[in-house]
């Protein structure tokens, strides 16, 4: 007999609930039109990358001073118990349901799809250590200093040289400190630049690879606002989950925010969080990061 989940929420309830969380979402977008909302969600992406957009927004609704959240049962695998009485964060969970239909030759077969429905998740904060001789993993911070001694540049280009581009160091005229020629798939970054400055700035052109090499230049000339609002995101988002600072050289992020719909607001969202957890995935050793362990819509 298949296992069933026991509910006490009515089909209803729960349509509503979903319905809610729904809107939740569509409000954060229209929020981020605010450059100071869009600055404090990219810090947030930092924690939060391996989370579906929704997912992220959702978070940052109900609980905008989350730092790293899980469910119940994977903080308890974690060393850490939610404190009685904590209120779960509402988001969408997926599980894979698995149907037998006849297809066109009148064969059977198996069709997986994955079905969401709402779940609760808890911020470290709503935790306590369970044994603290076993330790808290809390406490594994990656740190990076001005120098670029964890060498982001040298992974980054190996990560472009990986993928057929070549990555040089070059006197550019002006006061562009690189730029990405996706005709003869090369990245050229500023000879002079300051280790860190040489990190951010890979970093940068590494998005603009990932999202906007395939497009056509007419294109990313129309839209050039947006599209180095993306990339500086990225670069800004990775560097901060690798320890690096770079705020004080960051571009600002939403100039002329206010002239986009919601649409372009969520799609520009949308990229940011997908070039990053590329960026993130190629550039870090496996870890165990909480967040990979729950289901993300």
């Amino acid at each position: 007999m298949a296992r069933k989940i026991t509910s006490t929420k009515t089909a209803e309830e729960r349509r509503a609930e979903a319905e809610e969380l729904h809107a939740t979402i569509a409000e954060q977008v229209e929020a981020l039109r605010e450059s100071e909302t869009w600055a404090r969600f990219l810090d947030f992406t930092r924690a939060f990358h391996r989370y579906s957009l929704g997912n992220l927004l959702l978070i940052f609704a109900q609980r905008p001073e989350a730092t790293h959240v899980a469910g119940y049962r994977t903080w308890q695998k974690l060393n850490r118990q939610v404190r009685k009485g904590e209120r779960g964060i509402r988001i969408f969970g997926g599980r894979d349901v698995r149907t037998t239909v006849e297809n066109e030759k009148g064969e059977e077969e198996e069709q997986r799809r994955v079905r969401f429905f709402p779940v609760s998740v808890f911020d470290m904060a709503q935790t306590d250590l369970i044994d603290e001789e076993a330790g808290d993993p809390s406490t594994i911070v990656r740190a990076l200093d001005a120098d670029d001694e964890a060498g982001i540049y040298d992974a980054v280009a190996d990560y472009l040289t990986g993928k057929s581009w070549t990555v040089t160091r070059e006197h550019i005229a002006g006061a562009t400190q690189g730029f990405t020629d996706p005709d003869g798939r090369r990245v050229v970054i500023e000879a002079n630049l300051s280790p860190a400055d040489a990190a951010a700035t890979i970093l940068h052109e590494a998005a603009h690879v990932i999202l906007h090499a395939d497009e056509d230049h007419a294109e990313y000339v129309e839209h050039r606002g947006i599209k180095e609002t993306e990339a500086e995101s990225v670069a800004y988002v990775v560097a901060g989950m690798l320890g690096l600072d770079t705020s004080a050289a960051s571009v600002g992020y939403v100039a002329g925010w206010s002239k986009c719909d919601a649409d372009t607001i969520k799609a520009t969202a949308a990229n940011v969080l997908r070039a990053a957890h590329t960026l993130a995935a190629a550039l870090t050793e496996p870890d165990t990061d909480t967040e990979a362990t729950e289901p993300a819509a």
